[in-house]
């Protein structure tokens, strides 16, 4: 599971992706690192893990992960092949969600590509190139399913249906994301349409350090654009959070935030909401060799999440063994929470909590 960094280029992309990928920037044990030149894994920031750590004091600790990809900036045309429109798009199409960065602040030493500062204008530009592919994609797949419709084919009359709304939607400058799905079958097409308008979005206006903590006049009218949107917005000072990275110790770095009147690091906050547009959730095994975080999809049953550690799990699920990290926390360790009757077995029915502390029993 990805999430795509995109934006006009000079809003801040490629420095927020660097904020990432720079340890120092989070934590002592944050670790982060390149795949590909564009492609950052980041360990998802959870206090919890730090919690179990100190009771359990284990070997080695392992947090969970989102995958971020910085994409090339986008200008008008893209849709078209402008710029690199097609590397651009093809890059966000293989990702689950989008970061949207806006530039939320005035600098007259770094140019903006369409003269000056305007996060509408900006949001909308993008908008309407990923609108117009999307369009072009829906077109494409409507002259196909319309032959087979005419024939009274039911699941393509279905298919036909579902098409014809989004191509409404589109051509009214809406996100395909607009349309909500009517029954299971319209939930399966549309994840199979992958369009690019349909991806969850997180929209990170990039503010100057004076306004990372209140927002500023161009934050307001983002909010108030993106206000129906069901859309999560962030404000991140970027440069700020580029400052921090070049401070060598976690004292320096507190104070700075301190400062700034901040609690964490911005890129803290993206990330768990990159984490949580992702759709993912959290569970823990707790041992002496490893405390380890590892990463479901929300609605996940025990035999699934037992098959992220190894498929064998999952194939010879018996049952898992379950506490509540509030209950583990709480009674100190595995054995006291036993005492307490908060130790719980599930079977292949059960549906995983975010922060369940689980041990599977499995035959192959």
């Amino acid at each position: 599971m990805k999430a795509g960094i995109v934006g006009l280029p000079n809003v801040g992309k490629s420095t927020l992706f660097n904020c990432l990928s720079n340890a120092k920037a989070q934590s002592a044990n944050f670790p982060f690192c390149t795949i590909e030149p564009n492609i950052g894994v980041v360990n998802v920031p959870d206090p919890r893990i730090n919690k179990l750590e100190e009771l359990v004091k284990p070997e080695r600790v392992q947090m969970a992960t989102v995958d971020i990809v910085d994409i090339a900036g986008l200008v008008k045309g893209a849709s078209k092949g402008e710029g690199l429109g097609n590397q651009f798009l093809g890059n966000i199409r293989e990702c689950n969600a989008i970061i949207h960065v806006l530039r939320c602040f005035d600098n007259d030493n770094i140019v903006h590509v369409d003269g000056n500062v305007n996060p509408i204008r900006d949001k909308e530009t993008i908008d309407i190139e990923l609108q117009l592919k999307d369009l072009e994609t829906v077109e494409k797949r409507l002259e196909k399913v319309n032959r087979a419709a005419k024939t009274g084919n039911k699941e393509a009359q279905t298919e036909k249906a579902l098409l014809d709304r989004i191509r409404e939607a589109l051509l009214q400058a809406k996100s395909a994301r607009t349309i909500v799905p009517q029954s299971n079958d319209e939930e399966v097409l549309m994840e199979s349409f992958q369009l690019i308008t349909a991806k969850p979005v997180l929209y990170v206006c990039n503010v100057d350090e004076n306004s990372a903590v209140n927002g500023n006049k161009y934050v307001d009218q983002v909010r108030e654009l993106v206000k129906d949107e069901d859309a999560e917005v962030i404000i991140l000072s970027v440069g700020a959070e580029a400052d921090i990275t070049e401070l060598e110790s976690y004292e320096e770095r507190q104070v700075f935030l301190e400062d700034m009147g901040l609690t964490e690091p911005g890129a803290s906050v993206l990330i768990r909401a990159a984490y949580k547009l992702l759709k993912q959730q959290t569970y823990f095994t707790a041992g002496v060799k490893e405390v380890r975080a590892w990463t479901i999809n929300i609605g996940a049953t025990a035999p699934q999440a037992a098959g992220v550690i190894h498929t064998d799990f999952e194939k010879g699920f018996i049952r898992a063994e379950v506490i509540s990290y509030e209950d583990y926390v709480q009674y100190g360790s595995e054995a006291k929470a036993k005492e307490a009757g908060k130790f719980k077995v599930e079977g292949k029915e059960y549906i995983v909590k975010d922060g369940d502390v689980m041990h599977f029993r499995f035959n192959v």
